[in-house]
């Protein structure tokens, strides 16, 4: 059962967080069908931006260059006027400022899972540069770092591990106030 911490009056705007392969573009696609929400993925916001791709950015002038953008995706979700569902880079907790805004301006939803369930879902990691040649174990890296921010921002956390993307939602749209 999916853990509630803080929930706002009128969660207007629903981010969710996670490392990569968690889960969060899917199920942020199917939540917004669901609850008739337009969708913002930050990492396609990105592209929609600049014309470039996350790895075409992060080579030509690194991450702190994408995360710069990022940024402004992810501001550009948090002060929509209509209610949204936004699926946040796995990175964006990583910036105090992005903490604060996910905490400010909506309910946040961390998508919780393995390892090995990330890993799987990755794949080789193509089109994904930070986890390099050996996926699994950049994510077994990257996990500790990331992890106390999600829980600092985290209304709601969903393990998804053992579910579909629609329980995923199902979960998310339970625990809604």
């Amino acid at each position: 059962m999916p853990t509630t911490t803080r929930l706002p009056e009128h969660p207007k705007r629903i981010f969710l967080v996670g490392m990569m392969g968690a889960g969060k573009t899917t199920v942020g696609r199917l939540l917004g069908e669901r609850l008739g929400r337009d969708h913002l993925d930050t990492d396609e916001q990105v592209v929609r931006n600049t014309g470039r791709t996350v790895p075409e950015i992060m080579e030509a002038e690194g991450v702190p260059a994408f995360r710069i953008e990022e940024k402004k995706a992810l501001a550009q979700g948090a002060t929509a006027d209509k209610p949204i569902v936004v699926s946040a880079g796995g990175g964006v907790v990583l910036d105090p400022d992005n903490r604060a805004c996910l905490r400010k301006n909506g309910f946040t939803v961390w998508l919780r899972a393995g390892i090995e369930t990330m890993a799987e879902r990755v794949g080789s990691g193509e089109g994904r540069p930070l986890l390099g040649d050996d996926p699994e174990a950049a994510l077994r890296r990257l996990y500790p770092e990331r992890e106390p921010y999600y829980v600092e921002v985290a209304d709601l956390v969903v393990d998804v591990d053992d579910l579909t993307p629609e329980q995923v939602v199902d979960r998310i749209v339970a625990a809604l106030p």
